[in-house]
């Protein structure tokens, strides 16, 4: 797709986009500048960036975050961290299974604080 395409899919100005490429949160387009084409890896890289940005993340903690290992960090709740790997951001991954998996998960783990402060240790032999 061209660039027009690209910006009408991301509703983003193919400025924005430009800059984006220049910064390095989007990959360069196959083809050069004469043909320039862009495909799912740019939108996505796209979508990644627009989601920081709109979660508050200014464009040089946006260039940390992606270059800084395995996954981008959200802070849930006090001592609970979620780790995203950057390409799910933005990606057309569904994850609606992956929520519910979390939901279980911390269900569970709700469950076993709940069970380990009910459980007692008697002290008095039979």
């Amino acid at each position: 797709m061209n660039i027009r395409e690209l910006a009408a899919l991301t509703d983003v100005a193919e400025r924005q986009i430009r800059f984006l490429i220049a910064e390095g949160f989007v990959p360069a387009p196959r083809g050069g500048r004469a043909n320039a084409d862009y495909g799912d890896d740019h939108a996505s890289a796209i979508r990644r960036y627009m989601q920081l940005r709109n979660l508050g993340f200014p464009p040089a903690a946006i260039k940390l975050l992606l270059e800084g290992g395995p996954g981008v960090p959200f802070p849930v709740a006090p001592g609970i961290t979620l780790v995203i790997a950057p390409d799910l951001l933005g990606g057309a991954t569904d994850l609606d299974p992956l929520i519910a998996q979390l939901r279980s998960l911390l269900t569970e783990l709700k469950e076993e604080t709940a069970h380990d402060k009910n459980c007692t240790v008697s002290t008095h032999e039979p």
